[in-house]
């Protein structure tokens, strides 16, 4: 291996030699090699990277469960585990578990050089433990190993890079010409071919280190130690004796002996973990599990809560509340089990609970958390019993679905149902919206923003982009970053609910046991059925909705479409029939970022018209300046926003309206989107409800286009096509909030202008219905 892979060689050589002088740099170099060969693996099978390019899911994709043995992966995903534990500060790494992990390397290694080293290797036998170097000898080397440790991420990272940019390279070459596309093409078709008959040729069984039987218990023992039970001692923690099981002709006396318990500080048992062998359901474990718990409860007065698993399943089972088990995705923190303990004493009926009107008022809105709240709560024999653990609320875009979040957070706080309450958006300026406004109504509650600020153990409420939470909940953490265990939120809302942001980041849901209550402004038509699923909403029936022409003309103001006439056409050009290359320049000239959708057919005249014509642009701004409605007696254009289909045409349009109005002043103008800095100190002005700031102009690539709270808003206008009817009407939604002195003291808006320049309500609302208008 040292002469095909030698970065691999290098950093095992330095992991071997450091087991019992720097366990924690051993179990880091193994979860770094593994990282590589993961990358290599892609890149030897022409595999496409996934969306999220974190070590687990590029072991979790299909592919490569398929193509690496089965008994590898499990002791691979022990040597990640520990490699995370490695460099999280406070959690110990001991010489066996670093040894562990080599040892589940050096089997993987075996394997992945017998598939794809050029030359056939000659591979060696069992691991060998008396060749790893003894503490004594490694003194030496220490002050060197510590100036070495801080390489290690950086040249991992520099070689990925190299990879990728060498296949994007070979890519961008073939793609010069149809002749060398295919050639490319054939090349690859080539290798493939040449490594499955590589691989027929060189099949041989190479067993791990390790029997089933310790490969179970190694996995347990990991998923433990990362919720911070690692000083497991036998008679207490391991094979815990109990008396009063069922007597039976096997155990006439009625003993037993439970796998694992786990104990508070007080002596008491806060929860049991029961195992069983792999080949077995998962299901056999949970009676017995049962009858431990009964066992345990007799013997201390306190009944612990149960998990039972085979070591590659877990489940747990709350039987004081909930009825039935649930997948879980590691064990609970000694605080999570804690809370969950008390709440059994403290925790009631939040269907009798009264909603702060100060919060949100509106029958709708009281009526959203009564259903919430009558979905998560059922009677019992004896109480109250939790009932489902997934909501969905549909409300049109200005309906108050934050105030609803708000107000259902404080109920849920104020009858013990939550401690902490995760909150997801896909923006940062959604997050930071979001924060401010539950800062507005629970000011006692303390929150922060995870993509700008660093929470403390008195944290009650995290709001955090999607990808943000995905680094924490399984990458290689800083040791200032906070571990988060899968029993850490109570609560996770999840803003703008759909099937995609699941697709993309279900290892969240999946990771933490918590409720969750999907927010969405989509309408009820037009939501995938699957989202209706997620959220455990059958017969495609949210737990509530409260839709757009419901809330017009009463809760939120409707619309005018003013027609601005110009020449541009739909359709036109046909998508199908470009070359690879003019399709790439295609989809980057009129994809939607957000949606990923883009028009099958557009014209080439159109195109010119509408993206960068001035004459077209200058028509659309002078029906804007003579027709949008205005404040300060008429003297001043209302707050716009102008949908631009990309950042050249953001700024194509500002340029023109610059040169058109030069009596405008400064700053009356501006282009909102991610490559502009301090964007959201624009937006914090813009969507100032109380005030009129420049700019008084925005142009949105994307970043205003749904979700931002903007009430003073008096006219859109949709420069860009829009192909997704949900998104549509999300997008309409940045005018329809009440605003009550937008035009001077208790002068409310009563209606906002749309100049739809693209025809959008031409082509999508000969779709669907249109919901409602301004007569």
């Amino acid at each position: 291996m040292h002469t095909d892979w030698p970065s691999i060689f290098s950093k095992m050589k330095k992991a071997e030699e450091r087991v019992n002088s720097e366990p924690v740099s051993t179990a880091s170099y193994c979860r770094l090699v593994l990282e590589e060969c993961m990358y290599k693996v892609y890149d030897l099978e022409y595999l496409e990277l996934p969306y999220n390019k974190d070590l687990v899911h590029l072991m979790s994709q299909e592919e490569i469960k398929e193509l690496i043995p089965f008994q590898h992966m499990n002791g691979l995903h022990i040597a990640r585990k520990t490699g995370n534990n490695a460099a999280h500060f406070g959690r110990r790494v001991s010489n066996a578990d670093a040894l562990i992990s080599l040892k589940y390397l050096f089997g993987f290694l075996k394997w992945f050089a017998q598939t794809y080293s050029e030359v056939r290797p000659e591979l060696p036998g069992t691991f060998d433990e008396t060749q790893i170097p003894k503490v004594g000898e490694q003194q030496r080397q220490l002050k060197t190993l510590r100036r070495e440790r801080e390489e290690k991420q950086a040249a991992l990272q520099t070689k990925i890079d190299q990879l990728l940019k060498e296949k994007e390279a070979i890519l961008e070459l073939a793609q010069e010409s149809e002749l060398a596309l295919e050639a490319y093409k054939a090349r690859e078709a080539e290798a493939k071919l040449s490594l499955k008959e590589q691989k027929q040729k060189r099949v041989v069984h190479i067993p791990t280190e390790f029997t089933e039987a310790e490969t179970r218990k190694h996995l347990i023992d990991i998923d433990l130690k990362e919720a911070g039970w690692d000083n497991l001692r036998e008679s207490r923690e391991l094979e815990y004796p109990v008396k009063n099981m069922p007597v039976t002709t096997d155990n006439p006396k009625g003993k037993g002996y439970v796998d694992y318990v786990l104990w508070d500080d007080n002596g008491l048992p806060l929860a049991l973990v029961e195992a069983k062998r792999t080949t077995k359901d998962i299901e056999i474990g949970k009676h017995q599990a049962f009858l431990y718990a009964n066992c345990l409860e007799q013997m201390h007065g306190q009944r612990p809560v149960i998990f039972y698993t085979n070591g590659y399943e877990t489940k747990i089972w709350d039987d004081t509340f909930y009825s039935t088990a649930r997948r879980v995705y590691g064990f609970y923190t000694k605080d999570e089990l804690q809370w969950m303990i008390q709440q059994r004493n403290t925790r009631m009926d939040i269907r009798r609970a009264t909603v702060d009107p100060e919060i949100c008022g509106r029958p709708y809105q009281i009526e959203a958390i009564q259903r919430v709240n009558e979905s998560f709560v059922t009677d019992g024999d004896t109480g109250i019993r939790g009932n489902k653990r997934q909501s969905l609320l549909v409300m049109a875009t200005g309906s108050g679905k934050t105030r609803v979040a708000a107000a259902l957070v404080d109920v849920l706080f104020k009858h013990n149902w939550v401690k902490r309450v995760l909150f997801l958006a896909d923006r940062n300026a959604l997050v930071r919206q979001a924060k401010n406004r539950f800062k507005e109504f629970l000011e006692d509650l303390s929150s922060i923003d995870l993509t700008e600020e660093k929470e403390n153990d008195t944290t009650r409420l995290v709001f955090s982009t999607y990808p943000s939470m995905m680094n924490r909940i399984d990458n290689v953490r800083n040791q200032d970053e906070r571990f988060y265990g899968v029993g850490h939120f109570d609560l996770i809302i999840v803003d703008e609910a759909h099937r995609s942001v699941y697709n993309r980041y279900q290892a969240i849901f999946e990771y933490f046991d918590a409720l969750i209550v999907g927010l969405t402004a989509t309408p009820k038509d037009s939501i995938d059925h699957n989202t209706f699923e997620l959220f455990g909403c059958g017969n495609d029936d949210p737990t509530y909705s409260f839709e757009l022409d419901e809330a017009v003309p009463i809760y939120l103001n409707p619309y005018k479409n003013i027609d601005v006439a110009t020449d541009f056409l739909r359709e036109g050009i046909k998508y199908k029939q470009l070359s690879e290359r003019e399709k790439e320049k295609y989809e980057e000239t009129f994809e939607d970022k957000s949606t990923g959708l883009f028009p099958e057919e557009i014209s080439a005249n159109a195109m010119n018209k509408w993206l960068f014509n001035k004459d077209t642009i200058n028509k659309v701004l002078d029906a804007l300046m003579e027709h949008g409605l205005k404040i300060e007696g008429g003297d001043k254009l209302g707050r716009t926003i102008i949908f631009a289909v990309n950042q050249k045409h953001a700024k194509f349009i500002e340029d023109c309206f610059t040169e058109r109005y030069p009596e405008k002043p400064s700053g009356f103008i501006a282009m909102i989107h991610n490559k502009v800095s301090h964007a959201q100190s624009l937006i914090d002005a813009f969507c100032d409800e109380f005030a009129e700031n420049l700019p008084q102009i925005a142009i949105s690539v994307d970043m205003m286009d749904t979700g931002i709270d903007a009430p003073r808003v008096l006219n859109l206008v949709f420069f860009k096509v829009v192909r997704s009817y949900a998104k549509f009407w999300q997008m309409i939604g940045r005018g329809t909030r009440l605003c009550p002195d937008v035009y001077g003291p208790n002068k409310a808006k009563d209606y906002f202008l749309i100049f739809d320049v693209c025809k959008n309500f031409e082509f999508l609302i000969s779709i669907k219905r249109e919901r409602w208008k301004y007569d």
